[in-house]
């Protein structure tokens, strides 16, 4: 069993897909379309590799969950990357700022970016193939 998609109602996406390209260069759009959803008219990209894509459609309203706060919702969803070095450099290329990096941790690197939506999204290298020392707190 693997996680599909993630599917994320944001305000624009190709200001999305801005952020998303800068993280992963080799993802591509899988599938697009219109449609309505419950009333509304909505765009909506499939973006990803063969596995895996973040579905995003275009209908968002209003702001984010404020991630300082105590509200039902999606705090944060993680990618492990193989590169977290590269990964910082094409974010910040692409003019988009770390906005915290993770705690110390001898088996791992983690940094945490902001969407344009505000959706945060942390991005994880870990520096040992053993579950124990990557699993560790």
């Amino acid at each position: 069993m693997y996680l599909e998609h993630v599917n994320l109602v944001v305000s624009n996406i190709e200001r999305s897909l801005k952020f998303y390209q800068a993280a992963f260069p080799h993802w591509f759009i899988r599938s697009k379309g219109e449609g309505e959803w419950y009333g509304k008219q909505r765009t909506w990209v499939h973006f990803g590799d063969d596995y895996h894509y973040l579905a995003m459609s275009d209908h968002g309203e209003g702001d984010n969950r404020k991630l300082e706060g105590h509200q039902v919702g999606l705090a944060h969803f993680a990618y492990v990357v193989k590169n977290i070095d590269a990964l910082a450099k094409r974010m910040l290329a692409a003019g988009f700022e770390i906005d915290k990096t993770g705690s110390e941790h001898p088996f791992r690197k983690n940094l945490y970016f902001i969407d344009p939506d505000g959706f945060e999204v942390e991005f994880v290298e870990y520096l040992s193939d053993l579950p124990n020392e990557r699993n560790s707190d």
